[in-house]
């Protein structure tokens, strides 16, 4: 008799289980779905267009060498040179750049500047300020002569 009795109730379990699982599969349908959609949304809309390649280096642009007051009577000796990019249409006119070297060393302690981390700070300062007065055009500076007295 157990056996007539459990029958039964195992017959009726099945299509509820069978219920439960076709609404676990829809359910999982529906967020793949919205994942996937959401996913080819952003590709197609959201995503950022492709970074601008980076800049080639053309011509290194090389400069006189300059004499800047530091502070305590000492002063510097120093030479740039502008690495432009490979498109330029013009070659800049080095004025800009010599006129921030020495705006940005002038007063300088001696003692700083023989600091290679203090140089290299006042190096990318310098290279800011360039990019932005030559507008893109330059994309990197190099000290050709660096004399402290």
């Amino acid at each position: 008799m157990s056996t007539t009795a459990t029958a039964p109730a195992a017959a009726g379990a099945a299509p509820e289980a069978e219920a439960k699982s076709g609404k676990k599969k829809l359910i999982i349908i529906v967020v793949l779905v919205l994942l996937l959609g959401g996913g080819g949304g952003y590709w197609f809309f959201l995503k950022p267009a492709g970074a601008e390649p980076a800049p080639e280096p053309g011509e290194v642009l090389v400069l006189d060498p300059v004499q800047i007051n530091l502070a305590e009577g000492h002063y510097l000796r120093i030479g740039i040179a502008l690495q432009l990019v490979v498109d330029i249409k013009h070659e800049p006119d080095g004025s800009k750049a010599l006129d921030a070297t020495i705006e940005l060393f002038s007063g300088q302690d001696m003692v700083d500047l023989g600091k290679a981390k203090h140089r290299q700070q006042l190096k990318e300062e310098l290279l800011v300020y360039l990019e932005e007065e030559y507008h893109g055009d330059v994309m990197g500076v190099y000290f050709t002569e660096f004399v402290t007295q």
